[in-house]
């Protein structure tokens, strides 16, 4: 007799506990599963990271009953948009005005608000710190899956799983081993450092592009800052922060200032990689890659950690706990894949742009962004309606 024909509970292991992983597992168990998320890390304390919560992903957050918490810690406030280096608006708007076209806020966090939320929305004692997880068996209709479970004591379990959820970051195992033919992840020709800074107040939210280097700078609730800088390999990447800094003295206030009082131990740098493609489904047997294991994208539409949440939300309202599970998530990849791969491709668009480095070039993409002024806010708003104003399934 199986599981499903028994009427026992049916269980779903979630590998990874970032945004996409916590996100899955509070979106099953608000279903009904048995949910056991693992994570290797021994804490779930992101640093030095802000994320922006885009409309569709605060609508996401709903879904998982943490969206009106989420509202309450901080939201895109007043005039926001794109300059260059001197201070000068390419494009100018205000919050309030994308919140009218996309049908709701946009959230400035703290990864580490936003990770907190979610872990604290899942079943007490469903989150398993400092334990690895490997896929066994992706299990089939009639079969179920199995993982290897391995404790912080070096103690490895086989459990059996109706419902994997991989979600193991852009260097997924699950996604090498059982996705053999999916795309490798790439270079994204640029290398990025993500920090908080301390408390500065008067600071207005923006994205600052100049040759082949790009920052942005969005305050937080609490008076702090999160930027980030990204540099094109194609201009050479500074070795250390120290360099960072000399490379954008001469930009306007208040990038110096804002990188001069970042502690260089709680920088992260990273060399930005993605996916050139999502894998031709996101299912196999039992298992589901979500996040970036399964669409690992360019940041510069900031959807990243929003797709994770969507995925999450969707996973819970289409694979429910007396489904045949294997055919429930083909299904769920064939809704799912379309999406991300889209917003895949948009956001590598928008970083073409980024990593122009002649000046001719750069002097007409920002000529031409600011001879269009308003016209290029309607634009942008029409081609993001799309993505923003995604709404998640009832039920």
């Amino acid at each position: 007799m199986t599981q499903e024909e028994s009427g026992a509970a049916r269980t779903a292991v979630v590998i990874g506990g970032g945004i996409g992983g916590l996100a899955s597992g509070v979106a099953l168990a608000r279903h009904g599963w048995d949910v056991m998320v693992v994570e290797r890390a021994t804490s779930l304390d992101p640093v030095g990271a802000g994320i922006v919560v885009a409309p569709n992903a605060v609508r996401s957050l709903d879904a998982l009953g943490v969206g009106d918490a989420t509202r309450d810690l901080a939201a895109l406030q007043g005039e926001f948009g794109l300059r260059r280096p001197d201070g000068t608006w390419l494009v100018r708007g205000r919050a309030e005005g994308a919140e009218s076209v996309f049908g709701d806020r946009t959230l400035m966090l703290h990864r580490a608000q936003l990770v907190g939320l979610l872990a604290d929305a899942l079943p007490a004692g469903a989150l398993r710190l400092g334990t690895s997880a490997v896929v066994v068996d992706p299990g089939t209709t009639t079969r179920a899956a199995r993982v290897a479970v391995t404790d912080g004591a070096g103690t490895t379990t086989e459990v059996r799983a109706d419902l994997v959820v991989a979600a193991d970051g852009i260097g997924s195992a699950t996604r090498t081993r059982w996705w053999p033919s999916a795309p490798a992840p790439v270079s994204g020709g640029s290398t990025a450092w993500r920090f908080v800074t301390p408390r500065v107040s008067g600071v207005v939210g923006s994205e600052i592009w100049g040759r082949g280097i790009v920052a942005g700078v969005m305050p937080l609730a609490d008076g702090r800052v999160y930027m980030y800088v990204s540099v094109a390999d194609a201009v050479g990447v500074p070795r250390d922060l120290d360099e960072l800094r000399a490379r954008l003295a001469d930009w306007h206030a208040p990038v110096p200032a804002l990188l001069a009082s970042v502690d260089d131990d709680t920088a992260l740098r990273h060399e930005l990689r993605h996916l050139p493609a999502p894998p031709a489904s996101l299912a196999t047997g039992r298992v589901a890659l979500v996040g970036d294991a399964a669409h690992a994208m360019l940041p510069n539409l900031g959807q990243g950690g929003c797709q994770a949440l969507e995925d999450g939300v969707v996973l819970g309202a289409r694979v429910r706990p007396g489904d045949d599970v294997a055919s429930a998530l083909l299904r769920w990849s064939d809704e799912r894949r379309p999406r991300v791969e889209k917003v895949m491709r948009l956001s590598a668009r928008i970083s073409g742009p980024t990593l122009w480095t002649s000046p001719a070039a750069t002097a007409v993409r920002d000529a031409g962004m600011r001879a269009v002024g308003r016209w290029t806010e309607a634009l942008g708003a029409r081609a993001l309606r799309p993505v923003m104003a995604w709404r998640p399934p009832e039920g």
